[in-house]
């Protein structure tokens, strides 16, 4: 059996399986098995499988078939413009968190900045890491309640070149008085210049999250009491007072907070500027918040 055989075969199985990207799926995991690139997929479409190619092959398909995410098959997930390792102890970076990202790079444009950041639940590091790749004087403080999330994050530190510039830290985030004081021993600051977070966020009532995602991320890292609010409004109200003067605060939330952050976010009255910013779906996403200068 050809490899474009496999692959067409592949790609109809998981449409048969209502897997909406199944062809990029058949493709990314070909390529994993065969220890390709995707492009050379096509290169080589006329070349003959090996009994050992297919059983490896049959497995992954499987593996996906069952529900498990590519990115938990392949052990990776490319987030902005870097890749970072994953496993099930952490969430799957989303396109959507990369607007976190891009409105840091908006309000400090200046890439040599000797930054402060703070990552709460950091599981894979894909947010605070990209951070310290984009600004290379800046430090991190990333802190997880996961032991295996941060030995993920790690090996993401080291793998990106970082390492030496951010500081894991287990711990609760709402042990307020050691995170302070691990960052400012960390970065030399008192102060948090921008605080970044995608906490857990979805109501335990819930009924439309993904069978799949519930199946194989890790709850810890999803649901929140008070319809999903309880991280986002606890974490915002406890460390927005060590912001620095027009210091950043930016959280991802669910698709129908916004209107509830948004009062939450006035309410502390700390900040100078507040808005939501929606996703390219135009549902709610960030909140973002400035503090006063």
């Amino acid at each position: 059996m050809k490899l474009k055989e496999i692959l067409d075969k592949t790609t109809a199985f998981f449409k048969d399986k209502k897997i909406e990207t199944a062809r990029l799926d058949a493709e990314l995991l070909l390529a994993h098995g065969l220890k390709l690139e995707r492009i050379q997929l096509y290169l080589k479409f006329d070349q003959p499988m090996k009994d050992d190619e297919l059983v490896i092959l049959r497995e992954l398909v499987r593996r996906r078939a069952s529900g498990e995410p590519v990115a938990y098959i392949l052990g990776y997930r490319d987030f902005f413009k870097y890749r970072f390792e994953v496993s099930p102890a952490v969430l799957i970076p989303r396109p959507e968190t990369e607007h976190i990202i891009e409105e840091v790079l908006s309000w400090n444009s200046d890439k040599e900045a000797s930054l402060g950041f703070m990552d709460l639940g950091c599981g894979s590091g894909c947010i605070g890491l990209t951070l310290l790749k984009e600004y290379p004087q800046a430090k991190l403080l990333a802190v997880d309640l996961s032991e295996k999330a941060l030995e993920v994050a790690s090996k993401n530190a080291e793998a990106l070149g970082v390492a030496d510039r951010v500081k894991f830290l287990h711990a609760d985030a709402a042990q307020e008085d050691v995170l302070m004081s691990t960052y400012m021993g960390f970065v030399g600051k008192n102060k948090v210049d921008a605080l970044v977070s995608n906490p857990p966020y979805i109501a335990h009532q819930d009924n439309q999250v993904e069978e799949n995602v519930k199946k194989f991320e890790p709850n810890s890292a999803l649901y929140a009491d008070d319809n999903g609010l309880a991280l986002l409004k606890s974490w915002s109200r406890i460390y927005g007072n060590h912001l620095s003067p027009s210091g950043l605060m930016l959280m991802e939330m669910g698709m129908s907070q916004g209107a509830a952050m948004k009062e939450h976010f006035n309410s502390l009255k700390i900040f100078n500027e507040i808005n939501v910013v929606k996703d390219l779906a135009s549902h709610d996403r960030v909140i973002r918040g400035v503090t006063h200068g």
